[in-house]
């Protein structure tokens, strides 16, 4: 897969994760007790934004393209695990596994991580 469209990937998946976001907080505003569904919209709409930040800082080469792709798509899981968790949790009653919210929270936290080192390691040269 060519890493324009690997951007573009990610691009679009933050689309989806900043429309299910909006989902969520509309479903949370009608619904007793959906303080799970707050909470999966907002990690979602932040993180769509995250992608996106991601993306654009690969794309203009100020973040190292491989750590940086790895961190845009560790949002993206992180955003399934962690929103998809809360999200079963309200509808049925159980999680989608076990951990699966920390997991992605603990998921959130490494691709910042990630995405700092990514935009202070030098890109590497390159022979033009």
């Amino acid at each position: 897969m060519t890493s324009t469209l690997s951007l573009r990937i990610a691009v679009a998946f933050a689309g989806l994760m900043g429309a299910c976001g909006v989902a969520l907080a509309a479903a949370a505003t009608h619904q007793a007790d959906a303080t799970r569904l707050g909470i999966a919209s907002s990690m979602l709409l932040f993180h769509a934004c995250a992608v996106v930040g991601t993306v654009l800082l690969v794309h203009q080469g100020l973040a190292r393209r491989q750590l940086g792709l790895t961190t845009a798509y560790g949002f993206i899981l992180a955003a399934i695990l962690f929103g998809g968790d809360l999200v079963s949790l309200h509808y049925t009653g159980h999680g989608l596994f076990r951990m699966a919210a920390p997991t992605g929270g603990t998921l959130f936290i490494a691709s910042w991580l990630m995405l700092a080192v990514a935009a202070l390691w030098p890109p590497r040269a390159t022979n033009a």
